[in-house]
């Protein structure tokens, strides 16, 4: 075997393993909840049709309340408040 082929193996198989280690990073970082990592607000699902058929197992997001979109991992949700806010309260009296 040539040196070019042996450089060229050995070039691919470092640039996939780069790949590998990238993305097993970045999974572990994501968080597993529907919280943003921005601003900590429970974020809505959007359906994304290249990213979810891409990397199904992550979840696409967008937070209302800073705007962030990005991808999380599915784990669980937040529960809805069990009480109205103040101003709801006042108003249905």
């Amino acid at each position: 075997m040539s040196d070019g082929w042996i450089f060229l193996i050995i070039f691919t198989v470092i640039f996939v393993a780069r790949i590998v280690f990238a993305t097993m990073f970045f999974h572990a970082v994501l968080p597993d909840s529907d919280r943003c990592p921005e601003c900590d607000t429970p974020t809505l699902r959007v359906h994304s049709r290249g990213w979810n058929l891409l990397m199904p197992w992550f979840r696409t997001s967008w937070c209302y309340a800073c705007g962030w979109r990005g991808l999380l991992r599915h784990g669980h949700l937040t529960e809805a408040p069990t009480t109205l806010p103040s101003k709801v309260r006042s108003h249905r009296r």
